[in-house]
């Protein structure tokens, strides 16, 4: 079953209460998600420390063919 954009943002939101989050639906089919995500705890975390932090917080909704969301292209920062 597709996840919706708010229980993405829910999910992330849980680890990130501060963050700017933003969700997009690629697709419109409920499966293809972009999420962008800045948040001041990313300052001094290269890219891919601050994208495993965020995968991290999607408790396993990704993990395998089975997994609730299906893809999700991801771009994280530090605010300016």
């Amino acid at each position: 079953m597709p996840m919706e954009a708010q229980d993405i943002e829910t999910l992330i939101r849980e680890s990130f209460p501060q963050a700017k989050i933003t969700i997009t639906d690629l697709a419109g089919d409920g499966n293809h998600w972009a999420a962008e995500v800045i948040d001041a705890s990313f300052k001094g975390m290269n890219r891919v420390q601050q994208q495993r932090a965020v995968y991290a917080s999607l408790k396993g909704k990704m993990d395998g063919p089975n997994g609730a969301l299906h893809a999700l292209a991801l771009t994280t920062k530090a605010p300016d």
